[in-house]
């Protein structure tokens, strides 16, 4: 009896029970339940399903009591120098070892290497002026910055939370990783949930900021770039961006090798597995053991909710941020800009191109904007990742 008695008291029924009546064993319940909500809007709704499917599983994998799989106290000894690497190795779980590539940063910067794989930089080449747009679009990380610290948060958690207006999930992480991992888990559902709704939130703030003249613009085609102009266009970005915002290298180096790759036509095989094979294990262990940080400890508590409205703020000022300077940039230029292409400048590549595209063709079901709308949108990415470099150098 005492041996059944045992196994009974090891069963994560016992504990979760247990600890319901004790221990507030009851936010762990309403984490499985929130992961279980992540799960049909990424199955049945199909809202970034590549990474929202694993960072809820994680989560549900992470709150499930006695699994034994993620340990929050020990990587905060670690935050404190109380412990090292290898504690973690001997102590931890599969999800401990797992987010060791997100600490270090090495998922964020390899999925930035696919990205850049699968990015055609032409259209920013062919039209320079996307990149100011793409600038522009990084003004709701600023702002929103502003705005955490105002409601009391750190500077690091404030650029933490700032970063979510990139619209772009690896630099959030790469971000709040370094600056305040006890928010990851919010963080990175925040950024990606949003990611996922730029559909549902941008065109309202860009049909407000527009009249419907100016939604009909048709804009010129574009020129051919040549591929002499893509093989340096990365190399060149890479050493600017690197003296000029050092910090901001891991990411801007590895998203234009990817691009590097695709563009020298050389090296097809290499290019092939970044966009495909190492594009995918990479997004698996990410997204599930980002998953893994959202405990019931971190995500349930007022502090998630004011991340969750802060990043639908960053998001709103950065839409309307590109759009606004395509206003203004349309009263000194000859050929005249379509400032739904604005919006495209935060990072959520294609979609957020593509939201241009719909929009400004339910206005005109003649004009096609996705193409000029892919070089603020991709500028975006640059910006992002510039943006974040700064965070860093400032905060670190």
């Amino acid at each position: 009896m005492e041996a059944i008695w045992n196994f009974i008291q090891q069963t994560g029924f016992y504990m979760m029970i247990d600890g319901f009546l004790s221990d507030g064993g009851w936010k762990n319940l309403v984490m499985i339940g929130v992961s279980l909500l992540l799960l049909w809007l990424a199955i049945k709704k199909q809202f970034e399903p590549l990474l929202l499917i694993g960072i809820a599983f994680g989560m549900l994998l992470t709150n499930l009591p006695g699994a034994g799989l993620y340990h929050g106290e020990l990587w905060q000894q670690f935050m404190d120098g109380e412990i090292g690497y290898g504690t973690i190795m001997h102590d931890g779980g599969l999800l401990d070892f797992l987010y060791i590539g997100v600490k270090t940063c090495i998922y964020p910067c390899l999925i930035f290497v696919g990205i850049g794989a699968m990015t055609d930089f032409g259209p920013l080449i062919s039209n320079p002026k996307s990149l100011i747009l793409g600038a522009a679009a990084q003004v709701g990380i600023f702002i929103t910055l502003i705005g955490a610290v105002y409601l009391g948060f750190t500077g690091k958690e404030a650029s933490s939370i700032g970063i979510i207006g990139g619209a772009d999930g690896p630099t959030a992480i790469f971000v709040t990783s370094k600056l305040a991992p006890n928010l990851l888990g919010p963080i990175a559902v925040a950024a990606y949930s949003y990611m996922a709704l730029v559909p549902v939130i941008q065109p309202p703030i860009m049909k407000l900021l527009t009249t419907k003249k100016e939604r009909q613009i048709v804009m010129k085609p574009l020129r051919q770039v040549s591929k002499t102009e893509k093989i340096i266009f990365p190399i060149v970005v890479t050493i600017f961006v690197a003296l000029l915002v050092p910090s901001a290298a891991p990411l801007i180096g590895c998203l234009m090798l990817g691009n590097l790759w695709k563009e020298s036509g050389v090296a097809e095989r290499l290019c092939r597995t970044a966009q495909n094979e190492l594009m995918n294990i990479v997004t698996i262990f990410l997204g599930i053991s980002v998953g893994a940080t959202a405990t019931a400890e971190t995500f349930l508590n007022l502090q998630t909710l004011s991340i969750i409205v802060l990043g639908v703020v960053a998001f709103g000022f950065g839409t309307a941020g590109g759009v606004l300077l395509a206003k203004f940039m349309n009263l000194f230029t000859k050929n005249k800009i379509n400032p739904l292409i604005g919006s495209a400048g935060v990072s959520a590549v294609p979609m957020a191109a593509r939201v241009s595209q719909s929009v400004g063709q339910k206005e005109n079901p003649s004009n096609f904007l996705l193409m000029h709308a892919m070089g603020p949108n991709v500028a975006g990415v640059i910006g992002s990742a510039i943006a974040a470099g700064a965070l860093i150098a400032m905060f670190a």
